[in-house]
């Protein structure tokens, strides 16, 4: 099943963000490093583009994704015009002490202590904004929560003495264009679960983990993963963790969910659930769809 997540007050939010960037210097855009490009709203990239703001790009929970993947993304994102990437855990508060003095450098014409930077924090839901800002400020400003759009409502504070902060909630796009994107941002807890089917979820993921990090399910689940498929993942899982039901039935939503909260929580270690090259050869097989696609109704 396709996945699309667009709550009414992201129309809202959108309107807003656009009102708000005419009055920024720069823009942190918080992206979740398993997922990198996955979790870029276009709509950012295009209101930022609109108003050539800079962009610092900071792929937060970098303790959970796999190095080597976060370092592929690093070097594709630092290759865009106007973009400056960085790699980071917006809990780890030496990570977030870096930030200030990049975004300085990003707008020059305000860092000479006489005009107030104005900072935009942008992303989608649950990547972590609203811990960047609560780090970055040294309290609670911001209401933080383990569930997507928790942030409702624009807020600006003052950030020192030349420095403001704006937190934006979190904003989807109306349509996902990819279904292998719906159910990364599903399975990195970025959509709401109303909007999701948690067994599809933890099928596609489990897929990625047959795929690409066989030896983290056998480590964790002890199951032997070239005698199985990405559903017998998801049933081995339900059976070595006791999720039965009256009769001796199973149930995979429970079998599901443990799955996916391993993964988010890094139970299953430093995963990434896609990379640039994982991420281009899906993109050139989406145009050869459409090719083949025209072609077949020319017929």
């Amino acid at each position: 099943m396709p996945i699309q997540w667009f709550p009414g007050h992201m129309t809202s939010a959108r309107r807003n963000a656009s009102e708000t960037m005419a009055r920024t210097d720069l823009v942190i855009e918080v992206v979740d490093a398993r997922i990198p490009e996955a979790s870029c709203n276009p709509m950012i990239g295009e209101l930022r583009r609109f108003r050539q703001r800079p962009c610092l790009k900071i792929l937060n929970k970098a303790d959970l994704a796999d190095p080597a993947a976060t370092k592929a993304w690093l070097a594709y994102f630092n290759a865009q015009e106007g973009v400056t990437a960085v790699a980071l855990s917006c809990k780890n508060p030496g990570d977030v002490a870096r930030v200030p003095a990049m975004c300085q450098r990003l707008a020059p014409h305000r860092s000479d202590g006489t005009r107030l930077l104005r900072i935009m924090i942008m992303g989608i839901p649950n990547v972590g904004k609203s811990t960047l800002m609560n780090a970055l400020l040294k309290r609670k400003v911001a209401k933080v929560g383990d569930e997507p759009a928790v942030t409702k409502s624009q807020q600006t504070l003052d950030f020192g003495s030349h420095m403001t902060l704006t937190d934006t909630p979190g904003m989807m796009w109306p349509k996902i264009d990819h279904d292998s994107d719906g159910f990364m941002l599903a399975a990195c807890h970025a959509i709401g679960r109303n909007a999701v089917i948690d067994e599809e979820v933890a099928e596609f993921l489990a897929g990625v983990l047959l795929s690409r990090y066989p030896q983290a399910l056998a480590n964790r689940y002890k199951l032997d993963p070239a005698k199985t498929d990405a559903w017998g993942v998801v049933e081995e899982v339900g059976r070595r963790r006791g999720c039965l039901v009256k009769g001796g039935g199973m149930d995979l939503e429970k079998a599901a969910q443990i799955l996916l909260n391993d993964f988010r929580a890094g139970a299953l270690g430093r995963i990434s659930l896609e990379t640039p090259d994982s991420r281009a050869a899906m993109l050139a097989e989406a145009s050869r769809r459409v090719v083949d696609n025209a072609a077949a109704s020319d017929d």
